[in-house]
């Protein structure tokens, strides 16, 4: 069963019992205001505390800053405030069901030094009304001890209430007061700059969060050790807590950043430092649902803007996002937007990636011809220049598609190609993969005593390369074609020098003490681009 709550009637939604939820009966009104203001003046004058609660409607959060009033003011008597608070004016342009909650509001905010009321006008800005001394440090301008006390304040007079972890909330009915009264005291101006210095400690908390991932002695833990204490992670354990605790807090932050549309900067930078933070936290898969949101967000400001570079960046993130859950045809529509964003930008890694990309979508929906187009002049671009690794990894793309397709001359040509690069780049391991793929479209086109010996050289240069798992892939292949020759003695030498490679232990497990991989996951070695 779920709880819904709500002014008026909730109408159009199946299987919805309403309840009409009234104020707090007097017992329990009175019983309330004793754990803020004591029993004895309760006690001495129950009469009082009985009218006082009709004042306040039986309303808990009016009876709660009614009772930190009094809290506050150990003198005063429960007539005191009920005097003050008839002599509060209404407000006639509210609900008359709020206007007991404004009455006690307004007394307990008219009350609060200047400085102290500051800060609470502030905390309307803290994304779904949660912060803790940091975000009300940023906020203020203050020091994160002078937050803390603060808050602590603000909570002994019922303004806010704690949370689980060091953290405090903003009682939502207390929100649009608070926003209200920041509205009419402070200038846009002084809004927009405390706004800016909470995202700004949002961003470097979230680059000091993503920075303990690093090892020791990188560049990002040397900046880290730089930073004030209050604004570093002990460890990664503790970084990863805050990181989950605040997930809510600081999406909200990110989307009520772009929706400001005057910090457009400031959020590009925190959605970037979050991503980041997510990513090394947790990495990129099982982030992928809040990541699919933030680069959506990036996506909405980098049109706004007429950024053409960061609006490719976010649909090839996006694209890729659709891509790795199975939404092949969306992420085609993006990967092309891209494509054209990164023309407009005239950005050759975000053009060249788009291609590529285009192609994989290709591929993946059975398409040979156009994916083999699109790589194609992925290839051209990278000829022109000079990007002699992605050349490798295109030609071996090319290959892998014209295979798929049956056109073996070409694959061959292009798996050929492949292993030129990777050995002129002196990528051993790269080299003896691409030659293995030439074996096996060699076996297909009917031409097994070639695809004898290319197998054996890329045996012998994966045998160079130091790599056992793949040496031991490659024998397993050579033992294969072996076999379909008819040579079954010495396919067997074969995947017994495999079985070598891979260790014997007494568990299956190799000289790591890892489980040696199965046949299938050696096989797939050779597949690698």
């Amino acid at each position: 069963m779920k709880v819904a709550v709500a002014r008026g009637p909730l109408t159009g939604i199946p299987d919805v019992r309403p309840c009409t939820v009234g104020g707090l009966d007097v017992k329990a009104a009175v019983e309330l205001l004793e754990t803020y203001a004591g029993s004895v003046r309760v006690t001495v004058d129950p009469q009082a505390a009985e009218t006082l609660a009709e004042l306040c409607a039986g309303q808990p959060a009016a009876l709660v800053l009614a009772g930190g009033w009094l809290a506050a003011r150990p003198t005063a008597s429960v007539a005191d405030l009920g005097k003050r608070l008839r002599a509060v004016p209404d407000d006639d342009g509210r609900p008359a069901a709020l206007r007991p909650l404004a009455r006690a509001f307004r007394l307990a905010y008219e009350a609060l030094p200047a400085p102290g009321a500051r800060a609470l006008r502030l905390l309307s800005l803290a994304p779904l009304g949660s912060a803790d001394p940091q975000t009300l440090s940023a906020l203020a301008g203050c020091s994160v001890s002078a937050a803390e006390v603060l808050l602590d304040g603000f909570v002994a007079l019922g303004f806010v209430r704690r949370a689980p972890h060091g953290q405090y909330e903003v009682p939502g009915c207390l929100a649009p007061f608070l926003a209200e009264r920041l509205a009419a005291e402070d200038r846009p101006g002084e809004t927009q700059l405390a706004r800016a210095r909470m995202l700004e400690r949002t961003v470097r908390l979230l680059q000091s969060c993503r920075a303990v991932t690093e090892p020791e002695g990188s560049p990002a833990r040397r900046r880290l050790a730089g930073l004030p204490r209050a604004l570093r992670f002990p460890h990664r354990a503790a970084a990863a807590d805050w990181l989950d605790l605040r997930q809510p807090a600081l999406l909200a932050c990110a989307r009520l950043a772009v929706a400001d549309g005057e910090l457009d900067t400031l959020a590009r930078r925190l959605i970037a430092a979050l991503v980041r933070a997510l990513a090394a936290h947790r990495g990129t898969e099982a982030a992928a649902p809040e990541l699919y949101g933030l680069h959506g967000l990036v996506l909405d400001v980098a049109e706004r803007r007429g950024l053409h570079r960061e609006r490719a960046a976010a649909l090839l993130n996006l694209a890729d996002l659709d891509a790795g859950t199975g939404r092949t045809r969306e992420a085609l529509a993006r990967y092309r937007a891209a494509l054209d964003a990164g023309r407009l930008a005239s950005d050759p890694y975000a053009t060249g990636r788009a291609m590529e990309s285009v192609g994989g979508a290709h591929q993946q929906l059975g398409d040979w011809q156009r994916a083999a187009d699109w790589y194609g002049r992925a290839l051209a671009q990278r000829l022109a220049r000079g990007e002699r690794a992605d050349q490798a990894r295109l030609y071996g793309r090319l290959g892998a598609v014209h295979t798929y397709a049956g056109r073996y001359g070409e694959a061959l040509r292009d798996w050929r190609a492949a292993a030129a690069a990777y050995r002129r780049l002196g990528d051993v391991a790269g080299h003896a993969r691409a030659l293995s793929e030439a074996a096996r479209v060699q076996e297909y086109a009917g031409r097994p005593e070639d695809s004898l010996r290319t197998c054996e050289e890329a045996v012998e240069w994966a045998r160079r390369a130091g790599d056992e798992r793949l040496h031991a892939a490659l024998r397993l292949r050579l033992a294969d074609t072996l076999d379909r020759l008819g040579d079954p003695t010495a396919a067997r030498l074969h995947r017994a020098a495999a079985e070598g490679l891979l260790g014997s232990g007494s568990a299956g497990q190799g000289s790591s003490g890892h489980p040696s991989p199965s046949t299938y996951e050696i096989r797939s070695e050779v597949q690698k681009d």
